[in-house]
């Protein structure tokens, strides 16, 4: 299952109900940005998976990642789940983060207040889904962790073209292209990107 599978599956519509009723961000909405940012926040784990200092600290936090969360995604969002979120934003996007929201913004079509609610809930989960993979797939070196990102990103295809998102992520990533190649969508530029780093 990649992160498109997922976040269209049955834990996709609990996660987009749940993130609704805590931001009062309508379904319409926070489901777009949801579509958006889940593989952008998965190519930045695995940019940041792309040098053994930064997959051994990726699968450090892990540990704490382990999945849990899925079996109650409802109830996690009830909690404080935003303090977590921003903790693994900054790491993820670092001085980039704003850069990011903005593009996120754009691709999504929804505004950037509601994105900066939206990303701290999601990025636990986010988490949460590449920690149970892991733990599922018994990854425990930094070259598997990069293979299963790989395969996490998954297939091209996305609905909408990408390419604001796909500009944003390439300068941030180091790449080139903006997700406007082959008609592949945001994920397939995503896979461009991320597959010329080394």
């Amino acid at each position: 299952m990649d992160i498109v599978q997922f976040l269209n599956g049955t834990e996709g519509k609990n996660i987009i109900e749940g993130i609704s009723a805590q931001t009062g961000i309508n379904a319409h909405e926070t489901s777009s940005v949801i579509q958006s940012a889940g593989p952008a926040l998965m190519g930045l784990l695995k940019n940041n998976a792309s040098n053994p200092q930064g997959a051994m600290g990726l699968l450090g936090a892990l540990k704490e990642h382990d999945g849990s969360v899925l079996d109650n995604i409802v109830g996690f969002l009830q909690g404080d789940a935003s303090q977590d979120g921003n903790a693994i934003l900054g790491h993820i996007m670092g001085d980039k983060r704003n850069e990011i929201q903005t593009a996120i913004s754009k691709d999504s079509g929804v505004s950037l207040a509601s994105v900066q609610k939206i990303l701290p809930l999601l990025a636990p989960i986010i988490m949460g889904f590449l920690g149970k993979q892991s733990k599922n797939n018994n990854v425990s070196t930094g070259g598997g962790l990069g293979d299963l990102l790989g395969g996490l990103l998954g297939g091209g295809g996305q609905q909408r073209s990408g390419n604001a998102l796909g500009d944003i992520l390439g300068g941030v990533l180091g790449g080139g292209n903006s997700g406007k190649k082959s008609g592949d969508g945001l994920l397939g530029g995503l896979k461009d990107m991320l597959g010329g780093k080394k």
